[in-house]
């Protein structure tokens, strides 16, 4: 069962519109094929209403009604009422897993408790709602209080409800207990259907959840991404590759190829980030670094595991900094159908080292420019270059310019004010211009700055820009790091 749209949504600062739930229940039910989606909390607010109506009724439409589910509570039949208006038809009933929740929150003794839940599961079977039942705190009640627990499920097993869920609701349980605690009600209720719901918040919500199917549990509660309230819910994308690559007598239906997908839409609608090494969606998981790596990869695939980026609709990449190396170089070249010989591999696998020292970021984009500026470079005579400048710019005083410029060998220098220091230097650079060639330097009719056709990188820069002189007009085109002009 996905909860996203519900567990997922108390993620902090995360809020779906209606139309952001419709178009993540319909991918996570058609392309993503969950078993069941739990879409929302009862009663939280108007939106959430209208949320849930759209999506039942579009659910109702497509034969997926049953697969949605909607958080209740024991609160007199308002929830049941807000159930019948909203279209929904299967209750998530939250109720009191530990003595301390029970005691201390609702002040009731268990006998008391037990007879305002069996007033509720009576109530929507007559309204033909079905009830699965959460045990809030399940995993503390497992702890401090187990005997609760099981008088508690004594009574749901004579009640006319489909599920047990059992949360791990402040994420504290270790493997050995998840595993030990779910074995436990297994074996004492073999005929109850048992879903577990991990917490994440000592970042063992995958270990659980994988503890939870070897000792029984007939149900998974994920989320996308592992959203969730504070360390957030056991994801889905690694529980998935877990549950298909360690625990082969178990199947599943959920397309892994759809996972990244859905998960970069989530990401767009709730404005919470994956991080770049978040196994399987992870920007990274499926880019090797280091040089060596390529060059194994090369030698008959010497460090690719089973998490093959195939499988969830991704490519493997091969980054370009430092640690590259000329396997990695060789690798994106291919993609790029571009061949250089040995020497010239050498003096590009040197220019991107050079860059990395310097922390920039260097794409598979970037590599046709930086080809051309490395084999390019030898054979462009650098007749003019400019030296050195000083910029200057004080309170009530206009911007200046001192500037050094090389022509052909021979150092000049001039001094200019401006309305900026952009036009302190060209003033400064006009000056110049005039006492080498005794003409004016030509006007500026047109430049255009930009990065590599689908580079997101910040090494490269190119600019291309348009004179005129007299009546002629024509092009000049610079290629530089990015960090030292266009910024």
């Amino acid at each position: 069962m996905d909860t996203t749209l519900r567990d997922g949504e108390q993620t902090s600062g995360v809020s779906f519109s209606v139309s952001e739930k419709l178009t993540i229940a319909r991918l996570l039910l058609e392309e993503l094929k969950v078993d069941r989606l739990e879409i929302a909390s009862a009663r939280v607010s108007e939106g959430e209403l209208q949320a849930v109506k759209k999506i039942t009724s579009w659910a109702t439409e497509h034969d997926f009604l049953d697969k949605i589910e909607v958080l209740t509570f024991v609160d007199g039949g308002k929830s049941i009422d807000w159930m019948l208006e909203s279209g929904a038809k299967v209750q998530n009933l939250l109720t009191k897993g530990s003595l301390n929740h029970l005691t201390h929150q609702l002040k009731k003794t268990p006998a008391q408790h037990f007879t305002d839940i069996k007033a509720t599961i009576d109530l929507a079977a007559k309204n033909d709602i079905k009830t699965n039942v959460y045990l809030e705190d399940w995993s503390n009640g497992m702890r401090n209080s187990k005997a609760y627990v099981f008088e508690y499920l004594d009574f749901l097993s004579t009640q006319k409800i489909e599920r047990v869920l059992l949360p791990d609701t402040l994420g504290i349980l270790t493997h050995v207990e998840t595993f030990n605690f779910i074995t436990e009600v297994r074996q004492k209720y073999p005929n109850l259907h048992i879903d577990f719901h991990g917490h994440n918040d000592y970042d063992l919500g995958v270990a659980n959840v994988m503890e939870a199917v070897k000792a029984g549990a007939n149900g998974l509660h994920l989320t996308i991404n592992g959203m969730g309230e504070r360390a957030g819910n056991a994801p889905m994308a690694s529980v998935i590759a877990v549950i298909n690559d360690f625990l082969s007598d178990v199947k599943i239906t959920v397309n892994e190829k759809a996972l990244n997908k859905v998960s970069k839409l989530v990401e767009t609608f709730s404005g919470f980030r994956i991080p770049v090494n978040k196994p399987v969606v992870g920007a990274n998981v499926f880019t090797q670094t280091a040089g060596i790596h390529a060059d194994g990869d090369n030698k008959n695939n010497l460090y690719f595991n089973d998490l093959m980026p195939e499988r969830f609709g991704r490519k493997r990449k091969y980054a370009l900094g430092k640690t590259s190396g000329k396997a990695n170089i060789q690798k994106n070249l291919q993609d790029l159908g571009i061949s250089l010989n040995d020497d010239e591999l050498k003096k590009v696998t040197q220019r991107i080292i050079e860059l990395g020292d310097k922390k920039e970021v260097v794409s598979q984009e970037d590599l046709p420019y930086i080809i051309s500026d490395v084999l390019d470079s030898d054979t462009i005579e650098k007749r003019v270059v400019v030296e050195n400048y000083v910029l200057g710019h004080a309170k009530g005083m206009k911007p200046s310019t001192t500037l050094q410029l090389k022509v052909e060998g021979v150092l000049y220098e001039a001094h200019a004010q401006g309305d900026g220091q952009f036009d302190a230097f060209m003033n400064a650079l006009k000056k110049l211009y005039k006492i080498h060639s005794k003409k004016e330097l030509p006007k500026l009719i047109d430049y255009a700055v930009r990065i590599p056709p689908g580079s997101n990188s910040d090494a490269l820069c190119e600019t291309i820009i348009t004179w005129q002189r007299e009546k002629r007009i024509y092009n000049t085109w610079f290629r530089f790091r990015s960090n030292s002009i266009c910024n």
